[in-house]
């Protein structure tokens, strides 16, 4: 990888003295077999307009299967450009305006948003950090807030900013208070694939027929084989009419995938796991590194650890970071993270670190980040 790739949003907003650990993609070459499928591509010389990929869905299908144990049919699955256009999309077909659509904060920013654009009421509860920095659910809050008027609920998972793999427990627990109150769950699950040792990813729509009658599940292979910019993603839906509506809001807006995008998924999906392997232990070392850092109490700043994505939450409200501590490290370490507050209210106090890069990478910016605490702790 060269030190600033060319053709980057993280290498390229900043100035060149600037570290990049904000926007949520990797900083390693994707799988070889990938690279091979698009020069392959490439060298036919024609790019007339592409098509979904049976065997795409069918390596979607297996995939989910044969890690998931969840049945999913080919024809429950609509390919689309991205996850968030398919929260938006799926948002828009279960709701009508006037109806309200309950979120989990602090969460990735534009799910603060799709109520919004689907001009509905948004309801927001809170993830509460225990004594160790790990998020929980207000149980009592979550109840509360499925009022007559909600029709869906967003949910992150593994959950982004807070690293949160749910549990098995959690999630029913979520699936049923839907069911009994007649809410559709959208489920945001592009980091379905990074899940760290001694937690299992569980897609919600897996757990009965009830729920997945009452689910549309987002993923990618963007986020685990770091495809982002091909732009492939795609929707798990089992309701027949959910999924007409779905494909109809579409019409006209949202294209379908473009023939690269999904040359470089049926490649990873078919021959990725080797390369999956090896950056999930690659991030395994990240994490350790990035929690020896955090249980500094020098640093003043603690962390839950997380439990899937790549991505570190860092509160700094006790350290000399805490009134803006994304300003504070762009200026003062020149080390550029994500502004805690535009995940919503909960974030404030906090920075979002990406550590899927390469590991002196880490290790610079980190050590950037402790000298500038230390001096002025001292």
């Amino acid at each position: 990888m060269a030190s600033r790739p060319i053709h980057s949003v993280k290498w390229n907003r900043y100035p060149s003295d600037v570290l990049p650990l904000w926007v949520a993609d990797m900083d390693f070459r994707c799988p070889e077999p990938v690279l091979e499928a698009l020069h392959e591509r490439v060298d036919q010389g024609m790019f007339g307009y592409g098509f979904n990929s049976g065997e795409l869905a069918e390596l979607i299908t297996a995939r989910l299967r044969s890690r998931y144990e969840w049945r999913v049919s080919v024809e429950d699955i609509v390919f689309i450009p991205g996850v968030v256009p398919g929260i938006t999309l799926a948002c828009r077909a279960a709701t009508a305006p006037g109806d309200a659509v309950l979120i989990q904060e602090p969460v990735y920013a534009p799910i603060r948003k799709v109520a919004a654009g689907a001009k509905c009421i948004c309801h927001a509860t809170q993830l509460v950090p225990g004594s160790s920095g790990r998020y929980e659910i207000n149980w009592a809050e979550f109840e509360s807030a499925l009022l007559d008027r909600t029709r869906v609920f967003v949910l992150c998972n593994p959950q982004n900013p807070t690293g949160r793999v749910f549990s098995r427990d959690e999630l029913e627990r979520m699936s049923k208070a839907c069911a009994k109150h007649g809410v559709v769950v959208i489920s945001d699950e592009i980091h379905c694939d990074l899940v760290h040792d001694n937690h299992q990813h569980i897609p919600i729509a897996s757990l009965s027929n009830e729920i997945a009658s009452r689910a549309i599940t987002l993923m990618a292979p963007s986020k685990t084989f770091n495809l982002a910019g091909l732009q492939c993603a795609f929707a798990v839906i089992h309701n027949p009419e959910l999924r007409a509506r779905f494909q109809e809001l579409r019409t006209g807006l949202v294209p379908h995938v473009n023939a690269m995008g999904m040359v470089a998924a049926a490649a990873a999906f078919r021959e990725g796991q080797p390369w999956l392997t090896d950056v999930l232990e690659y991030l395994g070392g990240n994490r350790e590194l990035l929690a020896t850092f955090v249980h500094d109490q020098r640093t003043g700043i603690s962390m839950g650890a997380p439990e899937g994505t790549h991505l570190g939450w860092l509160d700094c409200r006790m350290s000399a970071a805490r009134e803006k501590p994304h300003d504070y490290f762009l200026q003062r370490a020149r080390v550029a993270l994500s502004d805690g507050s535009i995940f919503g209210p909960g974030g404030e106090g906090f920075v979002r670190l990406n550590f899927a890069c390469h590991r002196s990478t880490l290790v610079e910016a980190l050590d950037r980040m402790a000298v500038a605490l230390a001096a002025d702790h001292s």
